[in-house]
């Protein structure tokens, strides 16, 4: 397969490539040629738009689920048993 290299990525562009590599748990060049792809296609300008929805969609989600939980234990344990029984997911290479 083809590789590319790109020289001189201003800092700002990479520390920001950095932090969506790590957000979506994946490589460094995973995300860029990612990304590449994303503004590459035709439906690149669609991206926002979907994202927006995703987000919009969570958001209703929450405010449906809001109130309607219901524990005999107080939020601090049930916070805690949420974080030990979550799992520490894969590396990622940086």
């Amino acid at each position: 397969m083809p590789s590319l290299t790109i020289k001189d990525i201003p800092e700002e562009v990479l520390a920001k490539l950095r932090v969506r590599a790590v957000t979506d748990r994946r490589s460094m060049s995973k995300e860029a040629i990612h990304l590449l792809g994303l503004a590459l296609s035709a439906n690149a300008e669609d991206e926002p738009a979907r994202l927006r929805e995703q987000a919009r969609a969570q958001v209703e989600t929450w405010t449906r689920l809001s109130g309607r939980w219901q524990s005999d234990v107080d939020a601090d344990t049930e916070i805690e048993a949420l974080y030990a029984a979550r799992s520490g997911g894969r590396a990622v290479d940086l």
